[in-house]
């Protein structure tokens, strides 16, 4: 049976539209306009493929009728402004954007080009992460709010504002040389690495992994890596995302149910994706030298220390857990304090690792923060405070928005007894 064509167009657009943007803002030269064609397109399916069945490449209808109104835009454009230049209006033209082929090998740059743009400094951090989440992952702005812990209107009000500001500022819709560049690669891969995890542990809804999103994160770091082969974040990146998607055939369930580390079956990771990580990893050494290594080469390194363990028991816990001291001192954060505490836990035993944990009580951006009584509740299982634990367990399940994790949560909580 063919899959219906709203269904089918729902599932293409989610995957195809940030290729479909990037492709139409090469054209256009305002992502803003290039976002409200892609939806032109997105409405014409809607009429079309119902009456006519869904295209062969739905992908690749999408991004020509798309394109189409971008030349149609562009030549409305030219035919205002002479006719402005005819009636004496001293208005000249903008030059047309030059013509460039559709050419499938291209489509990385254009995403590149989408990055840089949408991570220009002339908006905000904030702005530039909701923005690239909306254009590059795809994601709703509800899911957008969720993962950056604000409001929904505050979300809509940072992508319109951020896509005025674009226009208004005639940014250009390229990849920036030079010092410029080196100057917005820390925003560049904050976003890659945000729309990564929002793949790999999806803040809200049915699923727990979003696979299209990682894939998406991986090949713009990727990308990154072949066009700066000297910056060893951009390799630390990578290997980081490269090591965490090995894992993931085996971090759900039959029934789409998570998976804990611990009990994965590590036969089921990709040693290919494995190999390639230690690979980015060594290039990102290499290219360190003898400086200290950054944030993202260090969470590298941890998940290496996973990834070549051949089990769980052989994982080697207290280099992680120095790992974890290294990254606090770089890049000081409470959530890597909690992730520090859980691997103290594994090199120590549970109680020095309680005693960091009820040192975050306290810390404000922990507050709704639902994987502190998660850890918390671990370690007092595993102290045999089970009442405890289980009340851990069940205020972690009331604050996360993720249906899979929230049933995880409580399946601990029901066996914390004692």
């Amino acid at each position: 049976m063919e899959p219906q064509p709203t269904a089918a167009l729902e599932t293409v657009f989610r995957l195809e539209s940030p290729r479909v943007i990037a492709g139409v803002a090469r054209l256009v030269r305002d992502v803003g306009i290039a976002e409200e064609l892609t939806q032109d397109a997105l409405v014409a399916a809607l009429e079309q493929w119902p009456r006519d069945g869904v295209p062969d490449n739905p992908g690749a209808w999408l991004m020509a009728t798309a394109r189409r109104r971008a030349v149609d835009l562009i030549r409305r454009r030219e035919t205002y402004a002479r006719k402005l230049a005819e009636i004496g209006r001293d208005l000249p033209a903008a030059a047309p954007p030059p013509e460039e082929p559709a050419d499938p090998e291209d489509i990385d740059d254009d995403l590149l080009r989408l990055v840089f743009t949408a991570c220009h400094p002339v908006l905000s951090a904030e702005a530039r992460i909701a923005l690239t989440l909306r254009l590059l992952g795809g994601l709703t702005t509800p899911e957008i709010a969720r993962a950056c812990l604000v409001p929904e209107p505050t979300v809509a009000q940072r992508i319109v504002r951020a896509k005025r500001t674009l226009a208004r500022k005639n940014i250009d819709f390229e990849v920036p040389y030079g010092p410029d560049r080196a100057a917005r690669l820390g925003s560049v891969l904050e976003v890659i690495y945000l729309i990564f995890n929002e793949g790999y542990a999806a803040t809200a809804g049915d699923d727990w992994l979003r696979p299209a999103l990682c894939e998406d994160a991986l090949r713009l770091a990727r990308v990154l890596s072949a066009l700066m082969p000297k910056e060893p974040e951009v390799h630390g990146l990578t290997a980081l995302l490269e090591f965490q998607s090995s894992r993931t055939a085996a971090r759900t369930g039959p029934d789409g149910e998570p998976v804990l580390l611990e009990d994965q079956n590590r036969h089921r990771w990709n040693r290919l994706l494995i190999a390639r990580g230690i690979t980015a990893l060594n290039h990102a050494h290499a290219a360190t030298g003898s400086g200290a290594p950054g944030p993202y080469v260090l969470q590298a390194a941890i998940a290496a220390c996973h990834a070549t363990a051949h089990t769980y028991q052989e994982t080697d816990w207290p280099r992680i857990a120095t790992l974890y001291g290294l990254l606090a001192a770089r890049t000081p954060s409470p959530v890597v304090e909690l992730n520090r505490a859980v691997a103290v836990s594994k090199a120590e035993g549970p109680a020095p690792a309680l005693a960091l944990v009820d040192a975050l009580a306290a810390e404000p951006a922990l507050r709704d923060y639902h994987l502190l009584p998660s850890v918390r509740g671990d370690l007092l299982a595993r102290l045999g405070r089970t009442g405890e634990a289980r009340a851990e367990f069940e205020r972690a399940a009331s604050l996360t928005r993720n249906a899979r994790e929230r049933a995880l949560l409580l399946d601990r909580a029901r066996g914390a007894t004692g």
